[in-house]
């Protein structure tokens, strides 16, 4: 949905395998299947108390305290790992979901490793290891573990939501729609595939669909967290935008959980003229996703819209590469006064959708972290930044490569060393990195970037052509269609570049370039 993220919602499957069958047994059952942790607990404490067997009944409390959000509940029961024999697969499985939560993954991975040679081959435990593989920088073989998990069960709900998350991932939403529609079909009232199936559609501008599944999903699970979220874009959508943040609002701590909230909220407060507190919000955001294009755009306008135009040139003139930027930068002098500089800025923001890569500068010295011997993902990034920034790209491609070395089932890492390589003059090494890296996870940004090196190679139409798929799967991507026009004006299809530029101002998104083409 419009500038909706992803909504990656964790399943919380059911139990299996083996269990006491007396008294309430199937009450607490489908009390887990249904995310009832508080109801399941209940139950099963009754079970306890009438004489049943701890160890037996460990594996599922330990599960009730999880869905309630109870790590250290679910510690006392899990931890010592004293299963009974016939439910052992299931408490290693809940072990090993407890420690990921609490991000020990080598532990977590263990535990799902002993749930599998406990014959615990089920579909829930595959898409456990599939997402503790992707949090691990594992992506390629999370994927592989989708795979297994849907081969195990072709319509468990968890397994298809995972699937089509990773699908949506590395192909858009059009391509993940089909999973989330399977899954809807077989379990109409599963919250987390409602929410993401919601989320899906809206992405896809599909907004009545969106409506129905929404008011499922307040059916089901009027408490969900997603509830008024997905209300309030679509009242926002609606144009109804005192509702939009009345839902928020109602929502209590709805804009920390959802960092969408909030920029939502920044939309509505510039929609409404309250130009000032919609840049606070975005500034927020933005400290938080410094690399988040689209949030810097949309604080950018929030800041000329209003008057802000030194903090705007302050902020954004070393971005003014960017064509978007540059016509920000210009205005701003323009409307300070400095008609010379505006008139660079503006000059260059007319040119053309030709696609340009610049190097996010870093504040870390290009040998600081492998000094202290740090290579975590996060710490590797800001060394090959600090080492383009400086003109050392051998350096950086040997480092981002290393990298990849080390995690070579990270799209992450792949995109990185194309980055690397890309600098250092390598497109078409540049481009196999980002094509690795776009199998798991196409992102906006990395599309751009395998376009910026299409173009460098040469190969404009093939450029063009894979923004133009990107644009399919994601339709309310205002950027791409921006992108996307401007490349159109250049081979003279004004047509198609027409209905793209009124595509992008009903998102809220002008260009010079196309102001011409009405």
């Amino acid at each position: 949905m419009l500038l909706l993220p992803a909504l990656l919602i964790l399943a919380a499957c059911g139990g299996v395998g083996g269990g006491d069958r007396e008294g309430h047994a199937g009450d607490w059952r489908a009390m887990l299947r249904a995310g009832d942790g508080v109801g399941a607990e209940v139950a099963l404490r009754s079970e306890l108390a009438a004489g049943g067997d701890r160890r037996r009944f460990a594996p599922y409390l330990g599960e009730a305290e999880l869905l309630q959000g109870d790590t250290a509940a679910a510690v006392g029961w899990l931890a010592p790992a004293d299963f009974a024999p016939d439910v052992a697969a299931h408490g290693y499985h809940m072990l090993g979901r407890l420690r990921m939560q609490q991000g020990d993954f080598p532990a977590a991975g263990r535990a799902f490793d002993r749930a599998l040679g406990e014959k615990g081959d089920q579909p829930d435990l595959w898409v456990d290891i599939g997402r503790l593989r992707w949090r691990g920088g594992e992506q390629v073989q999370a994927i592989e573990a989708s795979t297994r998990a849907l081969e195990l069960g072709p319509d468990d709900p968890a397994a298809l939501l995972f699937r089509a998350q990773l699908v949506r991932d590395a192909r858009g939403n059009a391509a993940a729609l089909p999973l989330l529609q399977r899954g809807f079909q077989a379990a109409p009232r599963d919250p987390g595939l409602l929410g993401e199936y919601a989320a899906t559609l809206g992405e896809l501008g599909r907004n009545s669909e969106m409506l129905e599944v929404v008011r499922v999903l307040a059916e089901v699970n009027p408490l969900h967290p997603k509830v008024l979220w997905l209300q309030a874009v679509l009242a926002a959508r609606a144009g109804d935008a005192d509702l939009a943040r009345s839902l928020l609002q109602r929502g209590g701590d709805l804009d920390r959980e959802i960092p969408a909230a909030k920029l939502l909220l920044a939309l509505i407060d510039m929609d409404n003229g309250n130009y000032e507190s919609a840049a606070q919000g975005l500034d927020r955001l933005l400290r938080t996703q410094p690399d988040n294009t689209r949030i810097a755009m949309l604080l950018g306008r929030a800041l000329m819209l209003g008057g802000n135009n030194r903090e705007l040139v302050a902020r954004f003139a070393d971005r003014a590469d960017a064509p978007y930027f540059a016509m920000l930068v210009g205005r701003a002098h323009e409307a300070l006064g400095d008609r010379a500089k505006a008139a660079r800025y503006l000059d260059r923001a007319r040119t053309s959708g030709a696609m340009t890569l610049r190097v996010v500068p870093s504040g870390t010295a290009a040998d600081g972290a492998a000094a202290g011997g740090r290579f975590d993902g996060a710490t590797v990034v800001r060394e090959v930044r600090a080492s383009l920034t400086q003109g050392r790209s051998d350096d950086a491609r040997r480092k981002a490569q290393a990298f990849l070395n080390r995690v070579p089932g990270s799209s992450d890492a792949a995109a990185l060393a194309g980055d690397a390589a890309f600098e250092a003059g390598d497109a078409r090494g540049a481009l196999a990195l980002y094509r690795q890296a776009a199998s798991v996870r196409k992102l906006w940004t990395l599309t751009k970037r395998m376009a910026a090196a299409y173009d460098r190679s040469g190969r404009p139409a093939e450029a063009t052509a894979l923004i133009a798929s990107h644009l399919e799967g994601e339709p309310l991507n205002a950027d791409a269609a921006v992108v996307l026009a401007r490349r159109l004006v250049d081979r003279g299809e004004l047509a198609r570049a027409r209905t793209l530029a009124a595509r992008a101002r009903t998102l809220g998104r002008n260009d010079p370039l196309l102001d011409g083409l009405e």
